[in-house]
């Protein structure tokens, strides 16, 4: 993948790598990020995945060499191109793996939406975010829902609307962003929330994920019988086995060692 550089292994790193264009999404990368999220195993071989950006920004959206090419599409190719782009997004989404999202630089349009699928975001103390579509005379279609969802419709109408740039600590503020930190402490306080999500079952982390875009949103009574039917199916699994053996035994679980 030339877009990607990937360093596998049960913590994936996944690095974004056209740092000559700060990371810009073009037909390359968003193919080599949707072949690489459709091949990550559900086996619990891959157990997190830590998402970065090569050179001096994180990802600064798309590539305008790439959308003023569009100009000469028909509506057909317009359609599948976008398409395209909104199934990297939501497959990125459906990783049945926790995502870290590991920002410096920039982080705008497509890249804040990469912030807004991740799990969880940390974020250098000088990093900018920005929903900067319609400054382009466009908008934030594709990354609209994961937008929505993570920093609820007032502040989407805000930043979204007026395409303004905003800082690391008030993507905090909203929860687009869980720890701003400076850029010597980034890495460590990756390796933090990686070694927190290595002590917790895979097969838990999954079901949990599936279940909690789920339930977004939803009335309690609506999803009363998909929550019952999850802690019903998880307790009675080996990992939901050997979770409580472990802790009843007062050692590691299997997934720990």
């Amino acid at each position: 993948m030339t877009t990607l550089t990937v360093e596998h292994g049960p913590v994936t790193t996944v690095t974004l790598n056209r740092p000559a264009v700060r990371n810009a999404f073009n037909e390359d990368l968003i193919q080599d990020l949707s072949e690489w999220a459709a091949g990550v195993p559900s086996d619990g071989s891959v157990r997190v995945v830590v998402l970065r950006g090569a050179g001096a920004s994180f990802c600064a959206g798309a590539d305008l060499q790439w959308m003023s090419k569009m100009a000469t599409y028909s509506r057909e190719e317009n359609i599948a191109d976008a398409t395209m782009a909104a199934s990297m997004f939501l497959a990125l989404d459906s990783l049945p793996v926790p995502v870290i999202g590991c920002i410096h630089g920039a982080a705008l349009g497509g890249g804040a939406g990469l912030a807004a699928i991740c799990d969880v975001v940390v974020a250098t103390d000088d990093a900018m975010f920005g929903f900067t579509e319609v400054v382009l005379g466009i908008l934030p279609a594709m990354i609209s829902p994961y937008v929505v969802r993570k920093i609820g419709l007032s502040a989407a109408r805000e930043w979204c609307l007026s395409g303004a740039r905003f800082t690391a600590s008030r993507a905090r503020e909203m929860g687009l962003v869980h720890d701003v930190v400076p850029a010597d402490q980034l890495d460590v306080t990756v390796d933090r929330y990686v070694q927190q999500f290595l002590k917790a079952a895979p097969s838990a982390i999954a079901a949990t994920k599936s279940l909690l875009r789920e339930v977004a949103g939803r009335l309690p009574a609506d999803v009363l019988a998909r929550t019952v039917d999850a802690i019903a199916t998880q307790r009675v699994s080996s990992e939901g086995q050997e979770g409580m053996r472990a802790f009843m035994g007062k050692r590691p679980a299997s997934w720990q060692s």
